[in-house]
This record gives C-alpha cells, structure tokens and sequence, in this order.
C-alpha cells in the first residue's frame, strides 16, 4: 500500500507540473490590419491627425519595430505567409486571385497550437477561402465578420456557442469583432488561447460610423476622415481588449502583435472620391515611397509593434528589420511545439527583444510578388520591377528616391545574386512571374523613375463643374429628381415636392452575375422605402416582378440598407428610387456572384 501511495503521488506530481508547465505558456493575440499605411499610428511620429493611444500603449510597453514587414503588399498572399509562416509563393499563392490549394495543403500556425492544447480564435477578414471553411485550418471559434452583411459565425458576440452558419450583424464590424474577443478572453480565461483579430479596415469601402467620424473635425480630405475614424475604431477594440487582459490578471501572461497586412493604396492621386468604393483608403505611406502594389518600402513595410510585460523590456525602438513571418516562428517556440526543418521561414524575436541576443533577427529579407521582386541586405535593398532595376542605401534614403545600382555595381551584384539564389527555392523558380501590368508600370514611371503621370480627372471629384459632371464621373444618371456632388456622397433632391413620381438614379450597361447583393448607406429626410428595380439580360423593359422595396426612416444618421436582386441571369440595368424630399446616399454596392463589383465610383 506505501508502494501504491509513493506511485500515486508522483502521477498527481508529474501531472501536475505538466498541466503548470502548460499553464506558463503565453497567451498570444495578433491584431492584424487592413491596408494600414506605415504613417498611421501615432506612436510613428511622422503624422498628428492620427490618433492611436491604445495602440501607442503597446508600444510604449514593449516594442515599437521601425522596420517591420509583411510579405507582400496585396492581401491575398501576405495572409497565407502570415498564417503559414512560410514564404507564400513556396506553395502557390504569391497574388490575389491564385488557387488556394497550395495554401489548403499546408498546416497553419493556429493548427499547430491549437493541437498543443490552444483555444484558436479568428476575428474579422479572412481572405483565405469561404468563412464557413475557417475551421478547417486550426481555429475552434470563428467571428468572420468584416462588413455590414451576414458572416459566418460560430459564436456570438458575448462568446456563447452558435451553429457555424451564418449571422447578421449586430454592431459595427470593428466593434463586432473587438467585443466578441473581448468575450472569449473572459470565457477562456483559464487556458492558453490565440486570437487573431484581422480588422477590415481602413480597406474600401470606408464605412466609419459618424461617432468614430465626429473625433475628427475639421477641414481634410473625407477618405481622410473615414480612415483615421476607422482606425480609430481599431485602436478602441484593441483597448477594449488590453483593459480585459488587465481585469483579469492576464497582461503578463500574453504576447500581444499589431501588424499591418501591407502599405495603403494611394492610386497615385490620392483623390478623394465621394462614396468611400475602390480607390484610395485615406491612409498614408509617409515617409515611404510607393504603395499597395509595390515591393518599395510604400507597399509592405508596415506598422509593427511587440508587447509583452514582464518579459519583454518596454520603451523600445526596434532598427532591424523583422518580418510577419516571424511570427509564427515565436508563437509555436514559445508554446513549445516541435517543427521540421522547411516548416517555417520565421525567426523567434523573443532573444532579439529580450536582449538575450544583440545580433539581427534576419541578415536577410526576400520578397517576389509576380513581375517584381526585392530583396534587403543589411541597410542595403534591390528592388527589380520587369527589367528595371534599383538599388538603394535605407540607412540614409528610407524614402527610396537615389538609385545607386550604378553607383555601386559591386553591392547590386551581390544582392542580385543572393536574390537570385532564394528565387530559385520558389514556385515556379525565378525572379519574376510574369510581367509587369500597366498599373505596376505607372507606380514605378512615377514613385521610382520621377515621371508625371495625368490626373484621371479634369478637376477634383470634390468639386464638380454642375450636376451633369457629376452623372457622368459616376456614370449614374438621375430621373425625377436634381442630383449634387457633396462630401458626403450624392445630394438628391425631388423635382417637385408632391409630384407622385419620386426621383431614382439610374446605371445601365452593366454585365453584373446574379443574384447581386445590393447595399446602400443613405439619409432621407423623409420616411419612404428605397426601391430597386432591374433589367435582366433580354428584358426590354422593366417590370413589376423585378423590384424591391426596402423601408428607410426619416433621420439625419446613416442607415444601410442591404438586399439582393435574385437574378438567375446577368443584370444590365439598375434603378434606386429614393423618397421624395432630400436623400443622400453616401455609398453604393451592387456585388454580382462572381466579378467585380459597381459602386458609385466605379
């Protein structure tokens, strides 16, 4: 019986140091957000619109990186790099639009904690394949919600278990996924857990609710306003969920990183496009030069801030160079799961940041996106965009504007060479794949080579010549009514108060694939329904059958409206009729099945 006792204790005693060694693992939470321009935070420095305190906290209590960057300056790829941990264009998906099966066969990090013993949770965008599906690659819980349409969800936003299906959203999508975060931490409090919070934002199309849009008077451009409102939004949601950490004793027990997926999509032109569609995002890049699209410091070189108190020092300014792929490598180390060589291209950054170790993380970055491909060595980068090549000095030109490659042969020999060598490891092989697009020639005609490029505009979109100027940007024309171009969108006023005929805006020549979701942010001030009426593919004219009405309350706020036109076949002619009086609609989505979709400014 002593015997059986001795074994018993020391079972309760080996067991027990398992589940204390299990239990000091880090929490590990990745805020990730969505074309962010490098100036946008204000702990940068570069920028004082902007305003971030709850972000500017992390990084006073750990580590500013000054150098961080993703591995591509698109969506797609860089969130297969990020969740893999393995440069994408090793397995297939190096661009929007590419399969994903390369990135279906391989094993994501939150696969490999969640088999260690982690709660996994994904929040916000995902870009990686149908929302429905995230389970399927390492996470338990999914909040998949990035716009004001229904996501797939298996909880809700207080944490509480749901069928994975579909859910309408109840909040804000930023505050969405901030509060049901802040809702697993609390249910999970107990366990090691990993949450990855991609917020849609500041992406296209901006959609800042106005009490984020109110912290910010004053003259700017309004794709200004809506992007510092969105990240206001952000850095609301990352409080919430450090203020939860804190309540409940768990600020030292997690590593906290807040990336940027890549640079901000300037379109040259920066214009400010009434109705918050495709185009600029009203981020910034500053200093940088370029922008999404391009392998200059602009299109992925982005925020990049480490916290972890207690363990890793605060007030730090990080100058080497560290990657998103870096990430991956920390968190399976730190959770103590076993990898192979050629799993993952990532360092672990906790020695670097600690100070265990003085040397850089990376002596090396590669990148290649299509027909562009770089590489930085030390202070010493090469960019190579089709058969145009640069070479530039970061210590002393960060904003990329001295090309050097002619200067020092000897350096962009070397480089090349190096690149060359890592290329070769890609799939397919080689330093480009493919060739340059026209949009890529632009950027690189005027970020790299100093050539004027045309405005795509006579004048400025803000201000247009008359009501006809306006029709025509848009390419929606007004019946029954008077249209105006404002800051806010379009300006609808009915022709004659009490006519029986309500004015609409009209768009035909569309080639949309149905059904085609419809969404719609307007303010009337008067109560009514919007109607939407559609021509299919063979229909000459317009009938009753094909329209919807979709009740509006007269209110000064924004209110979004969402349908769908169920059209088995292609819809070429569109009518939103609006109430009489004076709406505004601030933006417009007409998303076809399958292409790309029509907004007010496209």
């Amino acid at each position: 019986m002593k015997l059986l006792f001795t074994v018993v204790c020391l079972f309760i005693l080996h067991s027990t140091t398992i589940v204390r060694a299990a239990d000091s693992r880090p929490n590990i939470i990745l805020f990730y957000t969505d074309d962010h321009g490098h100036a946008d935070l204000s702990c940068q420095g570069v920028l004082d619109d902007i305003k971030t305190p709850h972000v500017d906290a992390l990084a006073r209590n750990g580590v500013l990186a000054r150098h961080g960057y993703s591995t591509a300056p698109q969506c797609v790829p860089s969130r297969a790099g990020l969740m893999i941990g393995k440069f994408q264009a090793k397995f297939g998906v190096e661009a929007n639009g590419v399969k994903l099966d390369g990135f279906d066969r391989e094993t994501t990090f939150a696969a490999r904690l969640q088999k260690a013993g982690y709660m996994t949770a994904q929040f916000g965008k995902w870009h990686l394949g149908p929302g429905a599906k995230i389970t399927e690659h390492g996470f338990k819980h999914v909040f998949n919600q990035n716009s004001g349409r229904p996501f797939a969800a298996n909880i809700d936003t207080d944490g509480s278990d749901r069928d994975l299906s579909n859910l309408r959203p109840a909040m804000y999508h930023v505050d969405g996924c901030s509060q049901a975060a802040a809702a697993l931490i609390r249910r999970y409090k107990d366990d090691p857990f990993f949450l990855y919070v991609a917020y849609r934002a500041p992406h296209v199309p901006l959609d800042a609710p106005q009490r984020y849009l109110d912290r910010f008077p004053g003259k700017m451009p309004e794709r200004r306003r809506q992007a510092l409102a969105m990240l206001s939004a952000v850095d609301d949601g990352v409080g919430l969920i450090t203020e939860t950490l804190a309540q409940l004793n768990l600020t030292k027990k997690t590593l906290i990183f807040y990336i940027g997926d890549n640079g901000a999509p300037l379109k040259i032109h920066k214009r400010d496009a009434p109705g918050g569609g495709p185009g600029w995002d009203g981020s910034l890049n500053d200093p940088l030069n370029g922008e999404k699209g391009m392998l200059s410091e602009g299109g992925m070189h982005v925020p990049f801030v480490i916290s972890w108190p207690g363990t890793i020092p605060a007030g730090q300014v990080y100058d080497h160079p560290v990657s998103t792929l870096d990430v991956a490598a920390t968190a399976t180390e730190l959770a103590q799961i076993e990898t192979n060589p050629g799993d993952l291209d990532g360092v672990n950054l906790l020695p670097f940041l600690t100070g265990e170790t003085n040397n850089a993380p990376h002596q090396t970055l590669a990148w290649r996106w299509l027909a562009q491909a770089a590489i930085r060595d030390g202070d010493w980068k090469l960019l190579r965009g089709g058969d145009r090549e640069y070479l530039f000095d970061l210590k002393n030109d960060i904003e990329e504007k001295h090309n050097l490659a002619s200067e020092k042969p000897e350096i962009a020999n070397r480089l090349r060479d190096n690149l060359t060598l890592w290329a070769s490891t890609l799939d397919p092989p080689g330093l480009a794949n493919g060739s340059m697009s026209g949009a890529a020639a632009s950027y690189f005609d005027f970020y790299l080579d100093g050539k004027p490029v045309s405005s795509p505009v006579d004048k400025p979109v803000s201000k247009p010549a008359a009501n006809s100027t306006a029709a025509a940007t848009h390419r929606w024309l007004i019946r029954n009514g008077q249209m105006k171009q404002t800051q806010e969108g379009l300006r609808i006023v009915s022709r004659q108060a009490g006519k029986k005929q309500l004015p609409f805006i009209t768009r035909n020549g569309l080639n949309l694939t149905g059904p085609v979701s419809v969404r719609v942010v307007a303010k009337t001030d008067t109560a009514g329904t919007l109607g939407f009426s559609w021509r299919s593919s063979g229909d000459k004219d317009f009938v009753a059958a094909k329209r919807l009405n979709v009740a509006v309350k007269k209110s000064a706020e924004w209110q979004t409206t969402e349908t769908k036109l169920p059209s088995s076949r292609k819809i070429i002619h569109v009518r939103i009729q609006v109430p009489g009086g004076v709406t505004s609609i601030k933006s417009v989505e007409l998303i076809p099945a399958h292409g790309t979709p029509v907004t007010l400014a496209r």
